[in-house]
Formats: structure tokens, C-alpha cells, sequence
């Protein structure tokens, strides 16, 4: 916390479900052995099983569920989880529910974060079930790398481009990074709020990119934190509805360029770009 901040040390963790009752109990059980403190879970549920994430949460005295009642999407949940935190709690953890917490973990983000004052947002090494790590720690895309990653990521998964904005490449080391994944993030909430939070016209995917990419503008770092461990299942509340994710994810990674490409020159790459994109989701939803 900087000196002039309005913010106390507390830790709020908002997570947002959309037909989640399968994974929030355990993804709320691994959270109690992520750390030492006493932390204040809001749950922002844009839909589930009537019922289901009530009857979980209900029993824990350190968690609140706000019944959103419709999709409104990842960011705009989670901006409306992190309102609900009053100004004591100067870190917000936005994180996936399908998330299971390494013993620990929560509080190495914050050894971290103690060491980075200029830090806005700490990303946790992620990996998957079987150990796998994801490259949660990214450059930002450019149109060559974009293009280059877009056209043989599925063909070619070793190409040049995919490798440089993935940056997988040797042991995961404390870093600052372009963005980080949105899985699981810890923000500084003055950083958070110097952003104005997720850009709420990202419905889904590229809202984490957009806000790695605001806050660097604010002056603030992105921090790789490899010290600290959590596992993610991945998809898990998009795998029924993969068509129409896949299309909200081509059309948010055109919000992103576009915004970044302003003017009467752009717009016949931008054009293509878009033609591009459409061409890709077919294939892919073939």
C-alpha cells in the first residue's frame, strides 16, 4: 500500500460463477489454507442452479454472495464484486472459481506484492491437473505477433510467434510482464481503481489483456509470481457453450485492437483483421 492510499491492508477475494456449484466449495475449501489472514470472499453470481451457490456459501460467515440473477459477464461482475468491498480491504484478488489454492499461496502473492511498490497487478504461477504450467505471463499482442499466433497456433504450435507472446520458454522467474491471465490475479485496489477496474465492454476474454495493458499506461507493473501456486481447471463454465465463447472471443481481441488503432489509416488493417477473424471462427466452429 502507498503512503497516500485511502485503502487499509485487508484482503478481499471477489470470484465470479456462472453455473459454478460444481467447483466453488472446493475452490472456498483450498482458499482457507492459501493464507493466514482473514479474508472476505464475494461471490458474483451471474447464473447458476437456483439455490446451489447459497446453499455453499451460506454456512461461511466470511462470505457474501451477490445474486446478480443474469450474464453480464466476467468483467462487469467483477468490477460490481470488488464495490461490494469497503475501504479497508486494499487488495482484491479476482480470481476463476474453478481455481484450487496451493497451501500458502495467497500469502506468497503477498511477499510478493511487498516487494514490488509499484506493482498493480501479481499473477500466480498456473498450472493445470496434471502439472502442466500454463503461460499466464504474456506480452502484449501486436498485430505480427497477433496474426502470427492467430494463424498457426493450431497447426503449428512451436511457431515463432506463439513461443515469443507466450514467453514459455525457459524456468518461470519473478518478472514484470505484458498482462497477466485473469484466472487468478491480485490487484492493489488503488491500482485497480487509477484504471477505473475491467473495461465492462469486454463481455469475456481480453479483459484481463486490456487491463495489464491500462494499468502499464498508469505507471503500473504487471508482476509474474512464480513463487506462489494455484491449479485451474480451465473451461469449466464455458465448455456448454463453446460456439458462442469462441465468438465472444474473436470479437473481443478485435475490441482490443481496434481501440489501440485509432484513425483513417487503420482501417483498412483493421478491415482485414476483422475478415480475418471471421474466416478463423468458421474453421474453428466447423
Amino acid at each position: 500500500m502507498t503512503e497516500d492510499s485511502r485503502y487499509g491492508d485487508d484482503v478481499g477475494v471477489v470470484t465470479v460463477t456462472y453455473f459454478s456449484e460444481d467447483t466453488i466449495e472446493r475452490f472456498l475449501d483450498t482458499l482457507e489454507k492459501a493464507t493466514e489472514r482473514d479474508v472476505k470472499v464475494v461471490v458474483a453470481d451471474n447464473a447458476s442452479v437456483e439455490g446451489a451457490i447459497e446453499e455453499v456459501t451460506r454456512p461461511r460467515a466470511n462470505v457474501q454472495l451477490l445474486d446478480i440473477g443474469e450474464n453480464v459477464g466476467y468483467g462487469t461482475a467483477a468490477n460490481r464484486g470488488v464495490a461490494e468491498l469497503d475501504d479497508r480491504y486494499g487488495w482484491v484478488v479476482v480470481v476463476n472459481p474453478d481455481l484450487e489454492w496451493e497451501p500458502g499461496s495467497l500469502d506468497a502473492l503477498l511477499d510478493v506484492a511487498a516487494r514490488w511498490p509499484r506493482g498493480g497487478a501479481f499473477g500466480p504461477l498456473i498450472h493445470d491437473l496434471d502439472g502442466t504450467v500454463y503461460p499466464s505471463a504474456r506480452l502484449l499482442p501486436s498485430f505480427g505477433r497477433g496474426i502470427g499466433h492467430a494463424a498457426f497456433a493450431k497447426v503449428w504450435p512451436a511457431n515463432p510467434w506463439t513461443r515469443q507472446y507466450r514467453q514459455e520458454t525457459g524456468t518461470p522467474v519473478e518478472r514484470v510482464a505484458g498482462w497477466l491471465s485473469g484466472s487468478c490475479q491480485l490487484l492493489r485496489r488503488e491500482a485497480f481503481d487509477s484504471v477505473s477496474g475491467f473495461d465492462t465492454r469486454y463481455f469475456m476474454y481480453f479483459e484481463d489483456v486490456d487491463l495489464g495493458d491500462r494499468l502499464a499506461k498508469a505507471g503500473w507493473q504487471n508482476v509474474y509470481a512464480p513463487s506462489a501456486s494455484v491449479m485451474h481447471e480451465g473451461g469449466h463454465s464455458t465448455s456448454q457453450a463453446s460456439e458462442k465463447m469462441l465468438k465472444a472471443h474473436h470479437d473481443s481481441a478485435y475490441r482490443y485492437l481496434a481501440d489501440r488503432h485509432r484513425g483513417l489509416a487503420w482501417k483498412p488493417v483493421l478491415a482485414a483483421v476483422k475478415l480475418g477473424l471471421k474466416l478463423r471462427l468458421k474453421l474453428e466452429t466447423r
